[in-house]
C-alpha cells in the first residue's frame, strides 16, 4: 500500500520531492524517485512506501527487474506466491520476497495478459525501457486510485490528484465535474475535478507509447451484467462453495510482515470476515469498532457481542466531537477533490486509532452490493407494485402527496412521476430533489447506465450491478482508500475479491434475497460460527450525527460558511434555493444535512483551489 507517481514532463529534483511529499501520508516508510533517460526521452518515477510485505530496502520502489523493467506499484497481489512458484518453474529468479518483483516477472512472461493472473487490489505502471512503453492497470473493482494527465505528448500519473496538480500551470477546474458532484456526491470516473486530469476506470489497463505519445486504455474485466454465466448448483452447493472462496480471500489477506487487524462494526459483513479470520489465523485477531455517544448512532455494543463470541482482542474507539471537527477542517487535504460521503469522518477516526496497533485492517466492504443488502433494495421491492399502475394515475397520486406537510411524502410524490423503476433508482442515487442545481449538463449521464437500463436480469440484479459499478467504485472505495491512507493504514476487503463478486453475480436472486431475508447466503455462512440472535436487529449505517450537529453544535459554522455571498460564488447552484433549503433544515421541516455537507466540502475545496484556477 503506497502512493505512486510518474511523469515524462521535466521537473527538477526538488519539485519531484514536493510532489511526493504532498501525499507522503500514503507511504511514510520510504520516499524514493528515479530519473531514466533513453533516446533523449526523460522519465521520472516516484514512490511513497508503506512497508507491508518484505520490509527490507531491497523491495523499495521504484523497483527495477532485468535492468529494463521499472515499476511503481500501489496495492497487493494476494496470490503472488503461487504465481511466483509457476514462474520459478519457468526459470525466473527472484532476489526479494515481495509481490512487486513477481509482478515484473509476470509481465515479462505473459505480457499485458499478466493482469488476468493477479488477485488483488492494485494500481501500477511498468516502464518497459526496451519498448519505450508504459503499461499499467487498475484493479477490477477500483480499490486503488489512479489519476493521469495526457496532453497528446506527455504523460503524468499519481495515486492522488494533488501530486499532479503541483507545478502544473495549465489546469482548469471542470464545471461539468462540479455539476456531477452535486448529483452523485463524488466525481464519477473517468472525470476528475480538473478538465485535463482523468481517472483510469476500474478494471481497465492502459499503454502509453513514449515515442509517439499515443495513449490507449481498454477494459480487461467486467461483471456479468448480461447474465451469461448463471450458477447451476443447489443452494447448499453454493453455500459450501462460497464458504471455501471466502476462506481463501480472508486468509490470503491476513498475510503480511506487519500486524493485521479487522474492522468490526457488528454487522453481517464485517462479522463474517472477523469470524473467518479467527478460524484461519494462528494468532489472536485484533478487532476495532467506533463508538458514538449520540443516541441512535452507537452500534459498538453489537460489535462487542460478536468480539466476545469470537474471543478477539477488541478495541472500541470513541468518536470525539473535537477530533471530528479537526478532521472536517482538514478533509480536502486527504480527499483532495470534492467528496461528500459524511461517513468518511468516522472512517478516518477509525483508521487513525486503528493504526496505533496495526498496519493492515480487513473490512467487510462489498457485501451489500454483491449480496443484496442495502435498505433501499427492500424499498425498491415495496415500490414495485406502484409502477404497474399507469403513469397518469400515479401523477394524480403524486399531486395529492405533494400537498402533505411531511417532506418524505413529497419525495415519494416526486418518485411516482418517473416512467419506471429504473428511472426512480437512478434518481434516488443522484438526488431526487435537484431543484437547487443550476446547470446545462446532464449530470446523470454516466457510462455505467448500461448496467441498469437493460432487460438481461431482474430489477434487483440490475440495481446491485449498477451499485457495484457506481456507488461502490465512486464512493465506498474512494472513502476507504483516502480515510485509511490518511493515517498510513492499509485496508483490505475480502468480499471485494473479484472471485466473490463473480460468484455472487452468478447466483439466483433467491439465494441472496428470499422472503425479505437480505444477504441470505452470507448470513447462513456466518451463522455456522456466530449465533443468529446477535444479528436480529435493523441494519444500521456508518454515519455521523450531522443532522443534529448542523442544527445545534455546528449551526453557526454552517451559516457562516454558507452565507449568501459564499453560495453565490459556488458554480452550478441556485443560491436562493439553497438558502431556503438550509432554512428548512434549521427549522426542522426537512432534513437537508446531505446537501449542507456536500456544499461545505465543495466550498472548502474551492477556498483552497478556486483562486488558482479558472472554471471551465
Amino acid at each position: 500500500m503506497c502512493g505512486i507517481y510518474g511523469t515524462t514532463l521535466h521537473y527538477n529534483e526538488q519539485q519531484v520531492k514536493d510532489k511526493l511529499q504532498r501525499t507522503a501520508f500514503r507511504g511514510p516508510d520510504k520516499m524514493g524517485w528515479k530519473y531514466y533517460n533513453k533516446n533523449n526521452q526523460n522519465v521520472i518515477f516516484g514512490h511513497n512506501r508503506l512497508s507491508i510485505i518484505d520490509l527490507d530496502p531491497r523491495s523499495d520502489q521504484p523497483f527495477t527487474y532485468f535492468n529494463h523493467i521499472h515499476i511503481v506499484f500501489n496495492g497487493e497481489v494476494y496470490n503472488f506466491k503461487s504465481i511466483k512458484k509457476t514462474l520459478i518453474q519457468k526459470g525466473y529468479k527472484f532476489k526479494t520476497t515481495s509481490d512487486t518483483e513477481v509482478l515484473c516477472a509476470a509481465y515479462l512472461e505473459y505480457g499485458q495478459d499478466c493482469i488476468h493472473h493477479f488477485h488483488g487490489m492494485f494500481a501500477f505502471v511498468i516502464y518497459d525501457e526496451k519498448k519505450q512503453l508504459f503499461f499499467g492497470a487498475r484493479d477490477r473493482l477500483g480499490k486503488k486510485p489512479f489519476y493521469y494527465y495526457h496532453d497528446g505528448k506527455d504523460f503524468e500519473f499519481s495515486s492522488q490528484i494533488s501530486s499532479i496538480q503541483m507545478y502544473m500551470d495549465n489546469l482548469t477546474i471542470s464545471e461539468k465535474a462540479i455539476a456531477y458532484y452535486l448529483a452523485w456526491g463524488n466525481i464519477p470516473d473517468p472525470q476528475s475535478i480538473f478538465n485535463e486530469v482523468k481517472k483510469l476506470k476500474a478494471g481497465h489497463k492502459f499503454t502509453f507509447n513514449l515515442d509517439s505519445g499515443q495513449f490507449k486504455t481498454e477494459p480487461y474485466w467486467d461483471i456479468d451484467y448480461k447474465n451469461e454465466r448463471p450458477y447451476q448448483g443447489s443452494y447448499e452447493d453454493a453455500k459450501e462453495e462460497l464458504k471455501e472462496i471466502l476462506k481463501d480471500t480472508v486468509s490470503s489477506r491476513l498475510f503480511a510482515d506487519v500486524p493485521v487487524g479487522v474492522f468490526l462494526s457488528g454487522g453481517v459483513d464485517s462479522s463474517l470476515v472477523a469470524s473467518i479470520a479467527t478460524q484461519t489465523s494462528s494468532t489472536k485477531i485484533k478487532t476495532f469498532s467506533v463508538k458514538f455517544n449520540e443516541k441512535g448512532f452507537d452500534e459498538s455494543v453489537y460489535a462487542q457481542q460478536v468480539a466476545d463470541h469470537l474471543q478477539t482482542d477488541h478495541n472500541v474507539i470513541e468518536c470525539n466531537y473535537e477530533e471530528g471537527m479537526d478532521l472536517i477542517q482538514d478533509f480536502c487535504h486527504y480527499y483532495d477533490e470534492p467528496f461528500s460521503d459524511s461517513s468518511a469522518i468516522p472512517s478516518m477516526l477509525l483508521a487513525k486509532h486503528t493504526k496505533k496497533q496495526v498496519t493492515v485492517a480487513l473490512s467487510g466492504d462489498g457485501g451489500d452490493e454483491s449480496f443484496i443488502g442495502y435498505h433501499r433494495y427492500k424499498w425498491a421491492k415495496k415500490g414495485k407494485m406502484f409502477y404497474k399502475l399507469p403513469l397518469p394515475i400515479r401523477k394524480i397520486g403524486a399531486s395529492v402527496l405533494e400537498l402533505a406537510p411531511n417532506y418524505r411524502l413529497k419525495i415519494i410524490a416526486k418518485a411516482l412521476r418517473y416512467k419506471n423503476q429504473n428511472e426512480v433508482y437512478l434518481s434516488a442515487m443522484t438526488g431526487v430533489d435537484q431543484s437547487y442545481i443550476n446547470t446545462t449538463y446532464n449530470n446523470k449521464d454516466v457510462d455505467e447506465l448500461k448496467y441498469l437500463f437493460h432487460n438481461n436480469k431482474n430489477f434487483y440484479e440490475r440495481i446491485t450491478d449498477f451499485d457495484t459499478k457506481t456507488y461502490l467504485n465512486f464512493d465506498i472505495n474512494t472513502k476507504v482508500d483516502r480515510a485509511t491512507m490518511a493515517f498510513s493504514l492499509e485496508a483490505r476487503a475480502p468480499l471485494l475479491d473479484h472471485r466473490v463478486v463473480d460468484f455472487a453475480n452468478s447466483l439466483p436472486t433467491e439465494f441472496k434475497f428470499y422472503k425479505g431475508n437480505m444477504k441470505r447466503i452470507l448470513k447462513d455462512v456466518l451463522y455456522q460460527s456466530v449465533p443468529k440472535h446477535i444479528f436480529d436487529r435493523p441494519k444500521a449505517g456508518f454515519t455521523m450525527p450531522f443532522s443534529r450537529w448542523f442544527k445545534e453544535d455546528l449551526k453557526e459554522y454552517v451559516l457562516n460558511e454558507l452565507d449568501d455571498k459564499s453560495l453565490k460564488s459556488i458554480p452550478c447552484i441556485d443560491a436562493e434555493k439553497v438558502q431556503f433549503m438550509i432554512k428548512q433544515h434549521m427549522d426542522g421541516s426537512w432534513d437537508r444535512y446531505p446537501l449542507i455537507w456536500k456544499l461545505l466540502v465543495l466550498k472548502q475545496w474551492l477556498n483552497n483551489n478556486g483562486k488558482s484556477y479558472s472554471i471551465k
